[in-house]
Parts: C-alpha cells; sequence; structure tokens
C-alpha cells in the first residue's frame, strides 16, 4: 500500500487515536481526506470533521461507507471487546492495526476474525511528530504490510520492530514514558518553589531545561551518563543531589515499570 493514498480506519479517536491521526496528518504523511475516524464524543467529531476528515459516530457506519484499505484499533482494552468483535465481518480484508495495550495478537485475531493484524505501542508525542513506536506483525500481515505500517508512522515517530514478547515493556518505557517525564517536572518543580523561587518563574525553567536538555542529548548522541559527568563537577552541588537522588530513583523506576507491566499481564487476560 502507498501512504500517499490508502484511506485509513480510526476506530475511536481520543488521547492516543486521536493524537496520531492529527500527527499524521500535520506531517503530510495522509491528507485529511483519507482519513475517518469513528469516535462517540461530538466534540471530537467536530474538531476531526473542521480538519477535513470523515466522521462518524459509529464504527459500523464508517466500516460500510468509508471502506478502508486499514483500519486503526484505538479504543480502550477493558473494551475490546465489546467494540471490536461485532466488526469483525465488516472489516473486508482490510489491514488491522492494533494500539490497545495488553491485547495480544492471539485475542485480536480472534476479535477481528483476520490475522493481518499489526500491533503498535506508541506514545502521546506523536501529536507533535516526536513520538516512538514499537511494532509486531502478525503471522498473517506481509512484510509489506509491516513496512507500510513503518513507512506511516515514520514521519511522526521512531519505529522499532521487535518480537510481541517485548512489546509490553516498550508500551512502558516508551508509552508510560512521558507521564513519568510530565511527573519528574512537577516534583522538581513543586522542591523548587518549596525552596523559594516564585512558581511561575520555577516552572518555566524547569521546562526550558528539559526541552534543552532532551534537544542535547538527541542531537549529541550522547550517553546520558557522560551527560550526567560533564554536568556533575566532583565535591560540587549537582553531583551530591545526583548521590542522594539515584539509588532512591532508580528502584522506584523500576518498581514503575514493574507495576506497569503487572497491569499490562491482567488486561491481556480480561
Amino acid at each position: 500500500m502507498d501512504t500517499s493514498s490508502v484511506k485509513l480506519a480510526f476506530v475511536g479517536a481520543g488521547a492516543m487515536g486521536g493524537s496520531i491521526a492529527r500527527g499524521i496528518v500535520s506531517s503530510g504523511t495522509a491528507d485529511p481526506a483519507q482519513i475517518a475516524i469513528a469516535e462517540p464524543d461530538a466534540a471530537i467529531r467536530a474538531s476531526f470533521a473542521e480538519l477535513g476528515a470523515a466522521v462518524f459516530e459509529d464504527a459500523d457506519q464508517m466500516l460500510a461507507a468509508f471502506r478502508p484499505d486499514a483500519v486503526v484499533l484505538a479504543v480502550k482494552p477493558q473494551v475490546a471487546a465489546a467494540v471490536v468483535e461485532p466488526l469483525a465481518g465488516q472489516l473486508g480484508g482490510a489491514l488491522v492495526i492494533s494500539i490497545m495495550a495488553g491485547v495480544p495478537l492471539a485475542k485480536l485475531c480472534g476479535l477481528c476474525g483476520t490475522e493481518r493484524i499489526v500491533r503498535l505501542m506508541p506514545n502521546l508525542p506523536v501529536a507533535a511528530g516526536l513520538g516512538a513506536i514499537a511494532l509486531t506483525p502478525g503471522a498473517g500481515a506481509s512484510a509489506d504490510d509491516a513496512l507500510f505500517v513503518e513507512r506511516l508512522f515514520s514521519a511522526v515517530a521512531e519505529v522499532k520492530a521487535m518480537r510481541e514478547d517485548q512489546l509490553d515493556v516498550a508500551g512502558v518505557v516508551a508509552g508510560s514514558a512521558p507521564a513519568f517525564f510530565a511527573l519528574f517536572v512537577d516534583c522538581l518543580t513543586r522542591a523548587g518553589i518549596e525552596a523559594g523561587l516564585p512558581a511561575v518563574d520555577c516552572r518555566a525553567l524547569v521546562e526550558a531545561t528539559m526541552r534543552g536538555t532532551a534537544q542535547q542529548l538527541i542531537d549529541s548522541g550522547e550517553h546520558p551518563r557522560a551527560y550526567m559527568e560533564r554536568i556533575a563537577s566532583p565535591g560540587g552541588t549537582t553531583i551530591a543531589a545526583l548521590q542522594a537522588m539515584e539509588g532512591d530513583l532508580l528502584h522506584i523506576v523500576h518498581f514503575a515499570v514493574n507495576a506497569a507491566l503487572d497491569r499490562t499481564r491482567e488486561l491481556a487476560q480480561s
């Protein structure tokens, strides 16, 4: 399939599905007229209608009217069976792309009635063209299908193909991580305020520092440990802070990743 002409339908256009759809359009990868969404939220439908996409309240109606080449399943994993299974007879051989966390290929094949499926674990920065996506093709997806999905999303994310047993971990370290980073920014801002900085100034300083640090690391390709060593002078304030933070932070991060993986496994069994 050619990304410039493919008809792409989204079942669900909430935070993640909507971000992917908007990212694809804003990057120029697809024209809005190539996009259709089925979404119960009227405000979301209105925003996509203004964008130029075809909008539907009902997924059955969308599939019948739009006849997509590829269908992105972007509903909550808890409602996957209720939403997806009734659509199985209407997919018409379309490539299925799932972004639902914790719904394995084996279960997806049963729900969709097809093995032509590619699972993705994306993250929210795809809306800004700066996302990260892990990809696993199902047994019925061809090499061309996997290549198409990689090309479709490469304009909005760093795309990495991997085994399905690695996908859930990627979903945590990439998919959940923007919330982790936001939490750290919030904690650092609150600590600065409690130490005496004005709230508005502190937030501006922390956010500018986060942006600049990310950009430097990306541009230089430098290892994070080497970057820290450039900042932390022997016997200085930064190394004192790092020593106070590192042990507990490493433990907390491991604990958080494992907690997210445990929840992913629970969703897979539900």
